[in-house]
């Protein structure tokens, strides 16, 4: 997620340079709902210790209105095709989403 929370704040500071301030909280969809409550609670637990500096980091991107996040089911989240396996249903619905095809299929 600090990851992504960085990936954010570079396209916020491109956009700006072009000239296009958003206007609105950046949305990092995520279909973990322990991490967004771990972003979100303010009390650190002896689980969390091994985050604390990355959930400091998107807690402050949190308060400050430049992030969000909302809760996506994980067969709607797109980057899981890539990234891990999924069924085959899920596969190619994703595949429709993205927009790729098959360019050794036969015409």
């Amino acid at each position: 997620m600090a990851h992504g929370v960085c990936e954010l704040l570079w396209l916020r500071r491109l956009l700006r340079d072009l000239g296009f301030e958003p206007q609105k909280p950046m949305d990092l969809y995520c279909d973990n709902k322990a991490a967004i409550a771990i972003a979100h609670n303010p009390v650190q637990h002896d689980r969390t210790k091994h985050v604390e500096v990355d959930r400091n980091f998107i807690k402050e991107k949190l308060d400050a209105k430049i992030v969000s996040f909302p809760f996506i089911n994980s067969e709607y989240q797109l980057a899981d095709v890539l990234t891990k396996a999924v069924s085959s249903s899920i596969f190619h619905n994703s595949l429709d989403k993205l927009g790729m095809c098959d360019i050794f299929a036969r015409t």
